[in-house]
C-alpha cells in the first residue's frame, strides 16, 4: 500500500490531519498529487451523516471530489497519461462499463451504480474510497482527464463537479444560440451555469431572491435579474424561458419556477435533490417538463473541460490552504463564499 496525507472527519464539524492508504498502481492506475481540491455542499452532506457513515462502512471519511494535480506515477498498461502531466479528476472513478449506461458514455448513470471517488466501494477489492482533501488520489486512467492548458488548475477544480453538473443539462436540452435560459440560484452551480449557457448564445437570465446579486450577474455574462419575490417580474417573465436551471440547494415550491417556462421547456432540478411535489396541470398548461440531472459521463466531462478552456470558463473562486478545510466548510454552511471555495493541498507536504 501507498502511504499519503490528508484531512479525515473527526465529526460532524470538524476534520483532523491523517496517515491514509491508497493501493499500489494496478495496470491502468495513475498516481496524482492533488494540488487544488474544491469545496461541494455534498461534502458537508457527507459530514452531517457522519455516525449513519461509520456504522455502514467501518471507514474513515475523507472528503473531496473535484480536484487538479500532476500525474506522479503510472501503472505498466497507462496509455494516457506520463509523469507530469496536469491532470483533473471529479466525482466518479469507476463504474461498471458493461450497461447501457456506460456503453452510451453515462458513466454517471450506471446500473450498478457508479463507483464514487469518496464513500464509494472499489469494484476490485471492496475497499472504501477516499476522497481528495489530500495530497495524493490513486485512480483508473479512464476516470482521469487531461488539464487542458487554457484552464487554472485551482480554478479548474470545481468545473469537475459543479462544472459538469450544470453542462450536461444544457447539452442536453439544445442550449444555443437563440435559446432563452435562466438560471434560479447564484451560488456554486448557478455562477458556472450563467458563464456556460452564456458562452453557448443563450440569452440568459438570473433568478434570485432580491436584486442585491445584479452587478454580479452583469459580470458573468448575464443579460438580466428576476427577484422571485417581485411578484410583478415573476408574472412579467411567465412563459419566456426555454429552460430554467434550478441550482437552489434548500427544499422549494417549484410552481413559480415552472411558470416561467416557455411551451415546451424544460425546468432542470439540479440544487435540491430530495422529495419534491408538483401539481400535474403546471406541467399541463405549456405542455411544460420537469427533469434533473446530476455530475457526466466522461464524454461529456472531456468535452466540458475543452468548451471551458476554449471560451475562458473557470469557476470563481476563494482559495485557502487546507489546513483551513474547517473555515471553509463552516462559511460554506452560511453561504458566505462567492463562488466555490478551493483547498491548496501543499501545506500537507
Amino acid at each position: 500500500m501507498r502511504t499519503t496525507t490528508g484531512w479525515q472527519a473527526a465529526g460532524p464539524t470538524e476534520l483532523r490531519r491523517a496517515s491514509l492508504e491508497r493501493r499500489d498502481l494496478r495496470p491502468d492506475d495513475i498516481a496524482v498529487q492533488v494540488d487544488y481540491c474544491g469545496v461541494c455542499h455534498t461534502d458537508l452532506h457527507a459530514l452531517h451523516a457522519l455516525h449513519a457513515y461509520d456504522r455502514h462502512t467501518k471507514a474513515p471519511l475523507v472528503p473531496g471530489h473535484e480536484f487538479t494535480g500532476v500525474v506522479t506515477g503510472t501503472g505498466p498498461e497507462v496509455t494516457t497519461f506520463s509523469v507530469g502531466d496536469p491532470v483533473a479528476v471529479g466525482n466518479i472513478v469507476d463504474s461498471c462499463g458493461v450497461c447501457a449506461m456506460c456503453e452510451a458514455g453515462q458513466e454517471n448513470f450506471c446500473h450498478s451504480f457508479p463507483t464514487l471517488t469518496y464513500g464509494g466501494t472499489d469494484r476490485q477489492d471492496g475497499s472504501t474510497t477516499l476522497g481528495g482533501y489530500s495530497r495524493e488520489y490513486v485512480v483508473c486512467e479512464a476516470f482521469a482527464y487531461p488539464l487542458p492548458s487554457g484552464l487554472a488548475p485551482a480554478a479548474a477544480a470545481p468545473l469537475m463537479c459543479a462544472g459538469v453538473t450544470v453542462w450536461e443539462p444544457l447539452r442536453s436540452l439544445g442550449v444555443g444560440p437563440g435559446s432563452r435560459v435562466a438560471v434560479a440560484g447564484l451560488g456554486g452551480l448557478g455562477h458556472l451555469a450563467v458563464k456556460m449557457a452564456v458562452a453557448l448564445g443563450a440569452t440568459t437570465t438570473v433568478i434570485s431572491r432580491t436584486q442585491d446579486k445584479r452587478d454580479d450577474a452583469r459580470k458573468l455574462g448575464a443579460h438580466d435579474l428576476i427577484a422571485s419575490t417581485d411578484t410583478q417580474q415573476m408574472a412579467t417573465a411567465r412563459d419566456t424561458f426555454d429552460v430554467v436551471i434550478d441550482t437552489i440547494s434548500a427544499p422549494h415550491d417549484l410552481a413559480p419556477y415552472l411558470k416561467l417556462v416557455a411551451m415546451d421547456g424544460t425546468l432542470s432540478l439540479l440544487g435540491y435533490l430530495g422529495p419534491v411535489t408538483v401539481e400535474a396541470t403546471d406541467l399541463l398548461i405549456g405542455r411544460k417538463k420537469l427533469s434533473s440531472a446530476g455530475s457526466g459521463g466522461r464524454p461529456a466531462t472531456a468535452e466540458m473541460l475543452q468548451f471551458c478552456a476554449d471560451n475562458s470558463i473557470a469557476a470563481d473562486i476563494e482559495v485557502l490552504p487546507s489546513s483551513q478545510v474547517d473555515t471553509a466548510l463552516d462559511r460554506l454552511r452560511r453561504n458566505d463564499v462567492r463562488y466555490r471555495f478551493v483547498l491548496d493541498m501543499s501545506d500537507l507536504d
